[in-house]
């Protein structure tokens, strides 16, 4: 978690955004307009790459300047989950070039690559990849467990929260880690602006500038964090004592595999010890924050 130190600064983006090239509701140009009018610093419109919308890489570069920038990508489809649907992956930071697949609509067809050999095509192109919305997904852990070329999981989905009540990833992000899979995670809008599923969630990244290319990198690093609110300042681990510096927060919380947990409680803390000694037979762990709001942030996992 050396990134906290690094130079640079923290810039806030959403990776998870879609407009009216697919099934979004607004034009890219006032997607862009509002997301900077909100205070982020990037976004990626990811709309549905399928042929229903002529797969769809959406140019966003007329919107960087130096003071918000975009990154090209895409939500990817292809190939069948085991509850039949057709999979869903975010790719960040893929060249408008990309081969689309033999995904004409939203049905899995049996001619298709699989959802593995799609998201691994998306990384080899150099994207940031992460499985989308396991809860509302249906994701099994056999399925994620397939996608090998995953960078992170998304494990808060505003619009999923807002639409359907299913915005997590846990389970499947603490299971992967407990087999060994080095992953992040991250929080994301998926936004429509056909309901209030926009500004709910996103990241924070450690970069020297707001520049699409660093701020791939640094995803691709593990330089960041997921929020719906409370910020992160610091951590510091000493033997199983974990110490965190955060904005104002009313639970700090350390999670391992299995039911490994400890939790300290109390108001407006902003430097917090937690001995977690009941993880260190854990090897991962992970730091969530809640504030007076209920509002909720989460650190990557991290290795003893």
């Amino acid at each position: 978690m050396d990134f906290f130190s690094l130079p640079g600064k923290f810039y806030r983006g959403n990776l998870h955004t879609h407009s009216n090239r697919s099934d979004g509701v607004l034009d890219p140009d006032e997607v862009c307009r509002r997301y900077r009018a909100e205070g982020y610093d990037f976004i990626a419109l990811t709309d549905h790459f399928i042929g229903l919308y002529d797969y769809p890489i959406v140019d966003t570069t007329a919107h960087r300047d130096d003071r918000f920038t975009t990154i090209l990508g895409a939500e990817i489809h292809s190939g069948a989950m085991e509850n039949g649907e057709l999979w869903h992956i975010l790719a960040v930071g893929l060249p408008s070039d990309f081969a689309p697949p033999n995904a004409p609509d939203f049905a899995p067809r049996a001619e298709q690559e699989s959802g593995a050999e799609l998201a691994r095509r998306a990384r080899d192109a150099g994207a940031f990849v992460a499985i989308a919305h396991p809860e509302w997904s249906g994701l099994t852990v056999e399925d994620a467990r397939s996608i090998d070329a995953a960078h992170a999981v998304e494990v808060y989905n505003h619009g999923c929260a807002i639409g359907a009540d299913r915005p997590h990833g846990f389970d499947v992000l603490d299971k992967l880690l407990t087999e060994g899979r080095k992953l992040t995670l991250c929080a994301t809008d998926d936004a429509h602006f056909s309901e209030p599923d926009h500004f709910g969630g996103w990241v924070m990244v450690k970069a020297q500038k707001n520049d699409p290319g660093q701020l791939l990198d640094a995803l691709k690093a593990g330089h960041f964090y997921a929020t719906t609110g409370p910020e992160f300042r610091g951590i510091s681990v000493n033997g199983t004592e974990i110490t965190v510096e955060t904005s104002a927060v009313k639970s700090v919380i350390v999670q391992g595999q299995g039911s490994a947990a400890v939790a300290r409680h109390g108001d407006s803390m902003t430097k917090t010890t937690v001995s977690a000694e009941r993880c260190a037979a854990s090897s991962w762990f992970r730091v969530s924050i809640i504030d007076a709001a209920g509002r909720r942030a989460w650190l990557n996992p991290m290795y003893w």
